[in-house]
């Protein structure tokens, strides 16, 4: 980082003006607050790190401040602190800092880093009955003893410490195996589809559906219709996974079996081109002792026939390979499409089976709202209704009409859920078909071009010899 070459600071005015400016509140908010002034004394929390210091300094106007930042830079004395008696939070790690001192003022703090200082000796702590949470490892703690008292003396602190880190090493733990298990049903295409996720998203968008919520007997209805369409969103889930899976095994054994085809190609060649290589450099070396012009001649038109030979059986090797990996790409393609394809069409009956669950629900909903509204007019309805709900009980054509929306929109998230798995499903096969097809265009070339390099490099050298014994 830029901070570790410039030379070492002391907090001045330009500093702590700068580093309020970039961590002033953005949009108007900000706007106001820039016209207003900093206004220290208001100041709650400060970053100061990554800035090269090495003195703390003019920090007694931010008596308000609760969390100050002081990592990462080159401190090598706690001072300058006294008058932060509001202080909650203090991050002094990654310094040099080699004693505790300069915090008895600090009566407020509960979480103190020292975290890769210098420090040797735990103390000067005593003043601080509030802290709850100490770090200080990474230090120059080697004293047993030392240690010891330090971890008696200041136990609660380092209880809360240890629990803090515990707790956020299974929030990091646990974050880690959720995000792995999204990565797989996105891979599967099927992520939020193993609960009541569409069911939900039907409602976010729909403000005449939340009011028909609220009508009476609707409750039921909706109980009813979440728990068959979470049902049918987790049959798509479960089969997702499944032929996930599926995929996956075939897609290896493709690879296997077109990676295995390629390495035995390889080493039939190889072995094929060390023995010409071989033959060749003892023939060379005959040759280079050879002073009869035409006798030299004939061994190399001899050896430019070889070479032709040896071009041709690797360029029928590699048109075999060819051959061979068009079979097995031929069979993957088969294979993998009408895998995608089963599983489309699975998913496609599903979805329409969503439809026709909403369809029914719409049906079941407007009969619904129409009682209702017939109560209303009689004024049989024994519950009082809400304003927004009197807004949608006028008359049999603003119910429709509300009712109507609100199908509509959940049928447009069904829709477009259906939509976005078959387009990504659909692409990844096609972006996987051609990627195999372009790299072994791009394999195909290479083998050629290696073949046909060698080919020219020993005739080079044939031709060389040649010009050579004219001259």
């Amino acid at each position: 980082m830029n901070w570790q070459q410039d030379e070492p600071k002391v907090i001045d005015e330009e500093m702590l003006k700068k580093a309020i400016e970039e961590q002033r509140p953005q949009g108007q908010a900000g706007d106001i607050s820039k016209k207003e002034g900093i206004q220290y004394e208001d100041v709650l929390q400060l970053r100061l790190d990554y800035r090269n210091i090495l003195k703390i300094y003019h920090l007694w106007h931010f008596t308000s401040l609760t969390k100050l930042q002081l990592d990462n830079n080159v401190i090598e004395r706690i001072e300058g602190l006294e008058n932060l008696a509001n202080l909650v939070w203090l991050d002094l790690s990654f310094n040099n800092i080699e004693v505790i001192e300069g915090l008895d003022s600090l009566v407020k703090l509960q979480d103190l880093s020292l975290f890769n200082n210098r420090i040797s000796v735990i103390e000067n702590l005593d003043t601080l009955q509030n802290l709850h949470i100490l770090s200080f490892g990474n230090n120059a703690i080697a004293q047993l003893e030392n240690r010891e008292i330090a971890i008696t003396k200041y136990k609660y602190a380092i209880e809360g410490m240890q629990q803090n880190e515990l707790q956020e090493q299974q929030a990091m733990e646990a974050q880690k195996i959720s995000n792995e298990e999204l990565q797989l049903h996105k891979d599967a295409f099927v992520e939020f589809l193993n609960g009541p996720q569409l069911y939900n998203s039907m409602f976010d968008e729909d403000p005449d559906g939340e009011k028909l919520a609220l009508l009476p007997g609707m409750e039921a209805l909706l109980e009813t219709f979440k728990s068959k369409m979470e049902a049918l969103c987790v049959q798509i889930f479960d089969a997702g996974l499944t032929q996930h899976a599926q995929r996956t095994a075939e897609v290896e054994s493709f690879f296997t079996c077109s990676h295995e085809a390629v390495a035995d190609n390889r080493q039939k060649a190889a072995q094929i081109a060390a023995d010409f290589e071989s033959s060749r450099r003892q023939k060379i070396v005959e040759m280079q002792q050879i002073t009869d012009v035409e006798l030299l001649e004939d061994h190399i038109c001899s050896c430019q026939e070889q070479t032709n030979q040896l071009s041709e059986t690797l360029m029928s090797l590699e048109l075999q390979l060819v051959d061979q990996l068009e079979d097995i790409f031929k069979d993957f393609e088969r294979n993998i499409s009408d895998m995608v394809g089963g599983f489309i069409e699975y998913v496609q009956g599903i979805f329409a089976q969503c439809r026709d669950l909403e369809n029914q629900h719409h049906e079941q909903q407007l009969e619904i709202a129409l009682a209702t509204l017939e109560k209303v007019v009689k004024n049989e309805l024994e519950e009082e209704i809400p304003d927004d709900m009197a807004m949608l009980l006028v008359d049999k054509d603003t119910v429709t009409n509300a009712v109507s929306a609100s199908h509509d929109t959940h049928l447009l998230k069904i829709d477009n859920r259906e939509d976005d798995l078959l387009t990504r499903i659909n692409s990844w096969m096609s972006g996987l078909l051609k990627s195999i097809h372009d790299e072994e265009v791009t394999r195909n070339r290479k083998r050629i071009s290696e073949i046909r390099n060698y080919v020219s490099y020993v005739k080079d050298e044939l031709e060389d010899m040649r010009l050579s014994e004219d001259h």
